[in-house]
């Protein structure tokens, strides 16, 4: 006897990476907010070079530690780059404040391109996001996956604008002190913030995607299993 065909359960795994382990964890926000805070109070006590060599050596000495203890060294590696280039500009510039002029850039650099992104209806938080987890971008053909990829793309959006905004600013005004403070507080917790709305999203599309495939399978086994039957032969025809 045939067994029925029920579909399966459409609801899909939790992702495997909370939103706190995809910025790298606990960890590699040390490794960005640490050379900054070590460049600040080096610059208000020793000077601008000082400062440099400051948070240069903090940046480095965290990667090797990472290394020494056989943890993930991409954090840290991501963080002395950016330490790196910032103090690079500072040293150019002349000014403490020259530090952070990269970051406001990129910030509102990344805006216009998440924003750009969403007009071309391609949605840049769904795209990475299928990038980092390997789920690809199937959703793209998924109107309302678009949707949901397009909520949390603007509010990735937001927080770049919010960043561009407030340390413009504030680089403007020349605090220096300030600067740094927003640096940190509008860095990874309003990225965590933001990436709670990609979290939703890709849960959102991925409940329509593993429905859409369990009725197409489910579709296909019975029309599988009607043709089978079709092909049974019929009862023989009885014999005088």
């Amino acid at each position: 006897m045939t067994e029925p065909i029920r579909p399966v359960d459409p609801t899909p795994p939790r992702s495997r990476h909370t939103a706190l382990e995809q910025m790298g964890g606990a960890t590699g926000m040390v490794c960005t907010m640490v050379p900054i805070v070590a460049f600040v109070l080096a610059n208000a006590s020793l000077g601008l070079t000082p400062a440099i060599y400051t948070a240069v050596g903090v940046g480095l000495a965290l990667a090797v530690l990472r290394l020494v203890r056989k943890e993930p060294v991409q954090p840290a590696l991501s963080g002395l780059f950016g330490v790196a280039v910032a103090s690079l500009v500072a040293w150019k510039t002349g000014s403490a404040k020259g530090f952070f002029l990269l970051g406001i850039w990129s910030s509102l650099a990344l805006g216009a391109v998440f924003l750009l992104s969403v007009l071309v209806r391609r949605p840049l938080a769904g795209i990475v996001w299928g990038a980092l987890n390997s789920t690809g971008t199937a959703w793209l053909k998924d109107k309302p996956s678009v949707r949901y990829y397009d909520i949390a793309t603007l509010a990735l959006t937001g927080v770049f604008a919010a960043r561009f905004v407030v340390q413009q600013w504030l680089y403007e005004e020349d605090s220096t002190g300030w600067l740094a403070f927003a640096r940190i507080a509008m860095g990874y917790p309003l990225l965590a913030l933001a990436l709670l709305v990609v979290v939703w999203a890709a849960r959102q599309s991925g409940r329509r995607l593993a429905a859409q495939a369990h009725q197409r399978a489910y579709e296909e086994a019975q029309a599988k299993a009607g043709h089978q039957a079709d092909e049974q032969p019929g009862p023989l025809p009885a014999t005088t």
